[in-house]
C-alpha cells in the first residue's frame, strides 16, 4: 500500500517566488520525515491568477525539481504525476528521466499522460488533435531508448534510425510507469497499454469510478499482461483533531477549486480534437451546482483521524486500490500551519491503519 503525498507547488499571494520554492523542498523533506512512501509532482503550465482562474504553480519543469527533491532526500520515492508527454520530445524526455532515475538510485516512478485540457497545448503551440497520436508514438520511442541499445522507429509524428540513447535507467527495464486516467476511453487504453494508472475522484464519482476500475482490470487481463494493473487514488485529504475544524478550515479553499475546475471543463469541451465532450458536458454541468455537503460526502475525505482512516479504507477495499496520494491544500488556500497539521496527523495517525 503506497501512501504518498501530491505537490502541485502553489504560488499564493502572500508568497514569494521563491518562497514558493523553499515551501516545495520543506514539504519533500517533511513527507520523508513523517515516513510517507512518495511525493508526486504535478506539471503544470501557464498556471497563472489570470488564466487559471486561481493559485498559479513554479512546477512547469517537474523533472528538474524532481533532482532537487531526490538530492535532499534519503528514501521517499519522487513521483511525477504527470508528466504531460506530447509538449516534449521522446529522445530528450527518455534522457532526463534515465538521467533523473540513476541519480536517486531508482527512487523515481514516472506518471504520463496527455492533460484532458487544453491551455498547454495552445501556449506550446501545438495541436490538441494530435495529442493521443503523439502520446502513443512518443510512449513507445522510450521504452525502446531505455530497452534497446540500438533501435529505430518510423511512426507518423516521430521517426529515428540506428539511435542508441545514454545512459540507460537504473531500474529495470524502465522506471515504473503511471498513466493518468480520467475518462472512461482512458481506462481502456491504459490498460491496454499495461500502465498503472493514477485516478481521482475530481470529475468522477465513486461508483462510475468503481465501474471504470473493473473494466480496466478486465481489459488488463484481455490484454494478457503480467501480474495485475495497479490504481493509486489522488484524494483530497485534511485532517484535524476535532471534526468541526476538520470540516470548515478548508471549504473556502476546496470551494475555490471545484469552481475552478468546472470553468477547466467547460473550456476544454468542443476544441481540437476533443473525444470526450459529452463526459466533459456532464462534468461541468454537475460541478457548476455541487455543493459542499455533495463534496464531502463523495469526493473528500475531510474529519477526524478516525473518520478519515474509515472512508479510506472503505475506498480502498471497494475500489481495490494498490495506494492513495493525499491532496493536502486543494485550492491552495489553507494557511501552512494547518495544511502541515494535517499532514502530520494523515501520515503518524491514518497511514499505519491503510497500511496493516
Amino acid at each position: 500500500m503506497h501512501i504518498g503525498i501530491s505537490m502541485e507547488c502553489d504560488y499564493r499571494p502572500e508568497l514569494t517566488q521563491q518562497a514558493a520554492f523553499d515551501e516545495a523542498f520543506m514539504m519533500a523533506d517533511e513527507a520523508e520525515r513523517l515516513g510517507l512512501d512518495g511525493v508526486w509532482l504535478a506539471e503544470r503550465h501557464f498556471a497563472s491568477n489570470k488564466n487559471a482562474g486561481g493559485v498559479p504553480s513554479i512546477v512547469s519543469a517537474p523533472l528538474i525539481l524532481a533532482t532537487a527533491i531526490s538530492e535532499r532526500t534519503e528514501r521517499i520515492r519522487v513521483g511525477i504525476g504527470v508528466l504531460v508527454l506530447p509538449l516534449g520530445h521522446p529522445i530528450r524526455m527518455a534522457e532526463e528521466v534515465a538521467m533523473l532515475d540513476n541519480i536517486c538510485k531508482g527512487r523515481l516512478d514516472l506518471g504520463v499522460g496527455r492533460s484532458g485540457f487544453t491551455t498547454a497545448y495552445e501556449g506550446y503551440d501545438l495541436p490538441y488533435a494530435e495529442s493521443r497520436a503523439r502520446f502513443q508514438e512518443y510512449l513507445e520511442v522510450m521504452r525502446l531508448a531505455w530497452t534497446e541499445e540500438g533501435f529505430s522507429y518510423e511512426g507518423a509524428t516521430y521517426s529515428f534510425n540506428n539511435l542508441n540513447v545514454i545512459p540507460k535507467p537504473y531500474q529495470s527495464p524502465y522506471p515504473p510507469l503511471w498513466a493518468a486516467a480520467t475518462t472512461k476511453e482512458s481506462f481502456t487504453i491504459m490498460a491496454q497499454q499495461g500502465l498503472n494508472i493514477l485516478v481521482g475522484l475530481r470529475g468522477m464519482t465513486v461508483p462510475e469510478l468503481a465501474s471504470a476500475i473493473v473494466n480496466y482490470k478486465e481489459e488488463w487481463g484481455r490484454a494478457g499482461h503480467a501480474d495485475e494493473g495497479q490504481v493509486i487514488l489522488r484524494i483530497p485529504v485534511y485532517v484535524s483533531e476535532e471534526m468541526e475544524r476538520a470540516l470548515s478550515e478548508p471549504e473556502e479553499s476546496v470551494m475555490h477549486a471545484y469552481a475552478r475546475l468546472m470553468r477547466a471543463f467547460t473550456g476544454s469541451i468542443g476544441k481540437a480534437g476533443t473525444t470526450a465532450d459529452e463526459e466533459r458536458s456532464e462534468r461541468s454541468e454537475r460541478l457548476s451546482t455541487i455543493t459542499y455537503e455533495d463534496l464531502l460526502r463523495d469526493r473528500l475525505a475531510y474529519g477526524t483521524p478516525d473518520s478519515v482512516t474509515e472512508k479510506l479504507t472503505s475506498l480502498r477495499d471497494e475500489l481495490g486500490l494498490s495506494g492513495f496520494i493525499m491532496e493536502s491544500n486543494v485550492g491552495g488556500r489553507i494557511p501552512q500551519d494547518k495544511m502541515l497539521n494535517s499532514v502530520r496527523l494523515f501520515a503518524e495517525e491514518v497511514a499505519p491503519q491503510l497500511r496493516a
